[in-house]
């Protein structure tokens, strides 16, 4: 029987561009390539296999968490080719690993397609900038490329906290201490924790897990620094209830206050395949934080005011999800039935496609095709 090589799996995820390599039992290696699993034409992996790719890349201590909790995550690596975050996990009593590619090379703003505006933003000297979507839509390179250009362009001591640590960021203008859960600090509130007597002026949340890694973003955010951070939400009205239902009931006028004062924007991404194939496109909603919108947070307002006061600031590159998602879909780049999956009114795109002529619905996949590919 033949031995699967895991230099050879990761040459194949560079060389092609995949931005994830699936590894369980039962099945071949498998790439997500543009949004869409491919299966490697090699054989179908066993558990002794599955457990000598995870001995061939997990260090010490991550196998020690494998064997205590059942998995583990950590990143690495792979020469000067790239580097891979990697979770590794049990099921049915045997071990998965998914590994994400994370490039070396960071994109500009005009590259990943950010709005003109955020260089503004980035350049303030307090406030909690949220960059938020599902996970793998893209939240990790956009952070990568706001402190980038900080790191290009000012002097400033940037701290980042991160599980694990994906991109690394050379010193440029800036110092850049990067802190990595479980390895330089036991948890994202440790870390916050103590934080600010590290003398940051930038501060890059891996991601808002918890109240009290929430409570210390925030306060960092008044205390004047500058805070990035992640958040799993698809809006950005949807973002600030998020934040706010995570304290109890009797601190959210509090908390409402507060973020009204301290927030500076929200970014909710998406990742779409083009249509081209070429690889993959982010539509953004957009949100800046205007005395209007802050009014509207303090005071509690539905999701609903806030999007009609997102779609009054376009002259500050504010934009609604599904206005980006029809410009580019207008412009070719994705399909229909792409923009309506990740459409937050999916009706009302629809009617706005059928308007103009067009076909909402994806026809039957021919399986043999399907398979062959």
């Amino acid at each position: 029987m033949s031995t699967v090589h895991i230099d050879r799996l990761l040459d194949t995820v560079v060389t092609q561009g995949a931005s994830d390599l699936h590894l369980t039992v039962d099945k071949p290696p498998t790439l997500r390539l543009h949004g869409r699993l491919r299966e490697l034409k090699t054989k179908v992996l066993t558990p002794d296999d599955t457990t000598a790719l995870m001995k061939a890349i997990a260090p010490e201590r991550a196998q020690q968490e494998l064997q205590e909790e059942g998995t583990c995550d950590f990143g690495f690596a792979y020469g000067d080719k790239a580097r891979f975050r990697v979770s590794i996990f049990r099921q049915r009593g045997s071990l998965a690993l998914c590994l994400r590619q994370i490039p070396y090379k960071l994109l500009s703003f005009e590259q990943i397609g950010l709005p003109e505006e955020v260089k503004d933003l980035v350049r303030r000297p307090r406030g909690l900038f949220l960059v938020t979507g599902p996970t793998g839509s893209g939240k990790s390179t956009t952070l990568a490329s706001m402190i980038n250009y900080v790191n290009e362009r000012y002097d400033r001591h940037v701290v980042t906290i991160e599980d694990p640590i994906e991109y690394y960021h050379p010193h440029k203008k800036c110092i850049i201490n990067q802190r990595e859960v479980g390895v330089d600090v036991s948890s994202f509130a440790e870390a916050l924790r103590r934080v600010l007597r590290q003398d940051p002026d930038v501060i890059l949340v891996g991601e808002l897990r918890d109240l009290e890694t929430i409570e210390s973003a925030i306060r960092a955010a008044e205390t004047g620094h500058l805070v990035f951070a992640t958040l799993h939400t698809n809006s950005a009205g949807g973002t600030i209830n998020r934040v706010v239902d995570a304290f109890p009931v009797d601190q959210q006028n509090q908390i409402r206050v507060q973020l009204s004062d301290s927030l500076i924007a929200v970014l909710s991404q998406q990742l779409l395949p083009r249509v081209d194939t070429s690889g993959m496109v982010a539509a953004y909603e957009f949100m800046v934080v205007t005395p209007a919108i802050g009014n509207l947070v303090r005071e509690a307002k539905s999701t609903s005011f806030i999007d009609s006061a997102i779609q009054t600031g376009r002259a500050l590159g504010m934009q609604l999800l599904d206005d980006h998602l029809w410009q580019i879909y207008s412009d070719g780049k994705i399909d229909v039935d792409e923009m309506i999956d990740k459409a937050r009114d999916k009706k009302k795109l629809s009617d706005k496609v059928h308007r103009a002529g067009g076909q909402v619905g994806r026809p039957e996949l021919d399986m043999e095709d399907e398979n062959a590919a």
